[in-house]
């Protein structure tokens, strides 16, 4: 099994997945879909730990199946001296290194970034860790739970008199995934003028600070802290989620000035647009007890697929509040092919998220799911140069 085909943007790139649970997996799977030839390394006995998360069937997980897509798997042991040396083998003909060790791993087996960059002096290692390469909590374990709590995402999620509350997903990972990929680009492009590569050292608890916008600054001019408020926004009104009278529940937003007369006339209440706190979205949350009970009151007496249907007539922003079975069948994904069909050996067809985005010249795509553990070692290793008697000796060594 060689590489993804020709064509995508990413094509002839080769990447080196050493890391685990999840941003440095979910960023090579990134590169992976857009033509990147990604190898996931993993430990001989100790694969990576995504194959065990969440639901299986038949013995095999599930979310490996969609992290593990577009990767060539093979096994190495790092701490062992054949391991070692196979490593900087694969490292001379490889663009990028993705890793997720604790800080001083990979020097405690020298395999630092002296050693890697005297292999290949072109190489882009990036090091994802919870808190960085340096700094008083640089070798505290962590993950992305930590981050979501450390960047005030959970202090700001959950209603006012409720406790902070944590995603029931990887988010954090899952930014710093993305973030990773797209710091990976950016050296390349960085190389293409140089020649010569550099480290990314990217902590998670980075990327989702980022996302959450302006508190910092807000905190530092005015002493602001945001807090909680539920569904409801501090910068726009009405914005919440309303529940039908079929007991479903559909989300409005009012972003914009426009919007939000275009709801307030739907719902019968066109006498609250003249009022002075209706000019900004800031006065507007301000009086949000009155804006909810108004429209909240009108959704109540309709179905759901009434109240859609005259939103969308009014050309305001609503959307149902979706479950997974919904995802599956709305029509706005299906028309995207955001959940596609993947045909995998061990499991038949699979439907997953498809690539992030559409390119018009050179679409990335999925040409295989997660591939069992080890699955292939001896073609990659072969590939490399090592012989059939060389690979069985780094067996032998406990180092495959």
């Amino acid at each position: 099994m060689n590489g993804p085909s020709e064509g995508g943007s990413l094509d002839g790139l080769r990447v080196l997945d050493l890391a685990t649970l999840f941003a440095g997996p979910l960023a090579a799977t990134l590169l992976g879909d857009f033509g990147a030839e990604v190898v996931k390394v993993e430990h001989p006995s100790q694969p990576d730990p995504s194959r065990g998360h969440g639901p299986s069937k038949d013995g095999i997980g599930l979310w490996w199946k969609l992290l593990g897509r577009n990767k060539r798997t093979i096994t190495l042991d790092l701490s062992k001296r054949g391991g070692r040396a196979t490593l900087l083998r694969l490292a001379a003909e490889t663009d990028v290194i993705i890793e997720n060790f604790r800080p001083g791993t990979l020097e405690k087996w020298d395999l630092g970034w002296a050693e890697l960059s005297a292999a290949n002096p072109r190489l882009i290692l990036a090091r994802v860790t919870a808190f960085g390469q340096f700094g008083p909590y640089a070798h505290r374990p962590g993950f992305g739970t930590l981050a979501e709590a450390m960047s005030g995402f959970a202090a700001i999620t959950g209603e006012p008199d409720a406790p902070p509350t944590l995603p029931p997903f990887g988010l954090a990972d899952s930014i710093a995934g993305l973030a990773t990929a797209y710091a990976v680009l950016t050296a390349l492009r960085a190389r293409d003028r140089t020649g010569e590569g550099q480290v990314i050292d990217m902590a998670i608890i980075e990327p989702i600070l980022t996302v959450l916008g302006p508190q910092p600054i807000w905190y530092d001019q005015l002493g602001h802290v945001q807090p909680r408020t539920g569904n409801r926004s501090a910068n726009n009104a009405p914005r919440n989620t309303y529940r039908t009278a079929d007991g479903s529940w559909v989300a409005v937003s009012t972003s914009a000035q426009s919007i939000a007369e275009r709801v307030m006339r739907l719902v019968g209440r066109p006498d609250v647009i003249d009022e002075p706190w209706f000019a900004t979205g800031a006065d507007r949350a301000r009086h949000a007890d009155v804006l909810d009970g108004a429209v909240g009151a009108w959704i109540a007496e309709r179905t759901r697929d009434e109240v859609l249907a005259a939103f969308e007539k009014a050309e305001a922003a609503i959307a149902p509040v979706q479950d997974v079975r919904d995802v599956m069948s709305d029509p706005q994904y299906q028309a995207l092919d955001t959940v596609t069909s993947v045909d995998d050996p061990e499991l038949g067809p699979l439907r997953m998220q498809n690539v992030l985005f559409r390119l018009s010249a050179t679409p990335g795509a999925i040409h295989w799911a997660g591939r069992p553990h080890g699955a292939d070692t001896d073609a990659v290793l072969g590939e490399l140069g090592l012989t059939a008697t060389a690979i069985r000796e780094l067996r032998a060594e406990g180092a495959l």
